[in-house]
């Protein structure tokens, strides 16, 4: 007896089935990334624990037992609203003018709000890729901005502002002015040093080098002494240079001695055949460099860059060493204030400077990122 199989070919296309619950979502994730092995798993849960014994007492330090308001010590010590107390964010309410401006005059200190804006406007101008007038942009931002700045902080009369030393510009402002100005003139300085380091002009290298090497070979806190003490001892007498200017051109100094071996490491890693189809277009030193060369090395070498950057930004905080009164001395200074005398008040203090030096460099850091990703995906398409 024959037997007769039906067979059935379906036409229309069926609906992919979903992958099994335990090879997606966020159970799979755990198991894949924590729990994946052996010596995995036991790092898992010791990476647990010390998260669990330092976050909750750090929680209840900064946000549970905090203080918030108040006008004197007694609203942080324990003997006195008899609960426990953590962090006196009182004591920085109280002192954040003093934490911004340092010693700058009350009346004029709408001259550093300006300041602020003017470098706000500047950086998001730079920053934005896609922004318009790039060009007039960088103009703006290493022209008119320091011009603007200067004759606002530093006042003139002619045009009704008052002179302020700089003995008096402290805090935040300061801060971000030594940043901000190390910033602006490591980066085309790193360039020249690195540019000059493979030079085939044996005095332009020989001096690249030897500028590179000796800096790099000292801490920042030398140069800083040396700017501030040993500069004026080479001038002609009766010249003086401005206590602020002597730290910021050690501060420059420094960090392009950085830059130039960041950027040399970028030079070194572009293919040789890049430069020599730029010769054979018939381009010259200059044009190479700049239109082939020089994007290629600064897009590789932008983690490095920003890096970098993020070390001359916690750097800043070594120019109190020379007596400029930057965030973190000026937190010193108010820390001592008898009206503030509390237990808490000093931990609050460098947690307020470390909330405010991680908020710049995070920021920095994932901008880098974003920008990485961005010509990652430019140079794919």
């Amino acid at each position: 007896m024959a037997v007769h199989t039906l067979s059935y070919v379906q036409t229309a296309q069926a609906d992919t089935l979903p992958p099994p619950l335990l090879v997606r979502g966020p159970i799979a994730w755990v198991r894949q990334n924590l729990f994946s092995s052996i010596p995995n798993t036991i790092l898992t849960l010791v990476v647990v624990y010390l998260l669990y014994v330092v976050i909750p007492p750090v929680i209840r330090f900064l946000i549970t037992d905090a203080v918030w308001t108040g006008i004197d010590r007694n609203a942080c010590r324990e003997d006195v609203i008899h609960r426990p107390v953590g962090a006196c964010w009182a004591f920085v309410a109280d002192r954040l003018s003093y934490f911004t401006y340092g010693s700058y005059p009350i009346p004029e200190r709408w001259r550093v709000d300006v300041f602020f804006a003017l470098m706000a406007v500047g950086i998001a101008w730079m920053l934005w890729l896609k922004a318009p007038a790039k060009g007039l942009g960088a103009l703006y931002f290493f022209v008119v901005f320091p011009i603007a700045s200067f004759i606002l902080l530093t006042g003139w009369s002619a045009v009704g502002l008052t002179p302020v030393p700089t003995a008096f510009w402290g805090g935040i402002m300061l801060t971000l002015l030594v940043s901000i100005v190390g910033i602006v003139f490591s980066l085309p300085f790193g360039i020249l040093l690195a540019l000059g380091r493979r030079s085939k002009l044996p005095l332009v290298r020989l001096a690249s080098v030897i500028f590179i090497e000796v800096v790099r070979g000292v801490p920042l806190i030398t140069v800083l002494i040396m700017a501030n003490t040993m500069l004026p001892l080479f001038l002609p007498q009766g010249v003086s240079v401005d206590r602020l200017l002597r730290p910021l051109v050690g501060v420059s100094l420094f960090s392009a001695a950085y830059m130039a071996e960041v950027v040399r490491g970028g030079l070194q890693a572009v293919p040789k055949g890049q430069y020599e189809g730029a010769m054979s277009l018939g381009l010259g030193y200059g044009r190479m460099m700049y239109f082939i060369v020089l994007p290629q090395a600064l897009r590789i070498v932008i983690p490095g860059i920003v890096n970098t950057f993020i070390g001359l930004f916690k750097d800043t905080t070594l120019v109190s060493i020379v007596g400029l009164l930057d965030l973190v001395r000026a937190i010193e200074a108010s820390r001592v204030d008898p009206i503030w005398a509390a237990p808490t008040v000093s931990y609050t203090g460098y947690a307020f400077a470390a909330l405010f030096y991680w908020i710049c460099c995070f920021g920095m850091s994932r901008y880098s990122i974003m920008v990485e990703r961005k010509l990652a995906a430019g140079q794919r398409r």
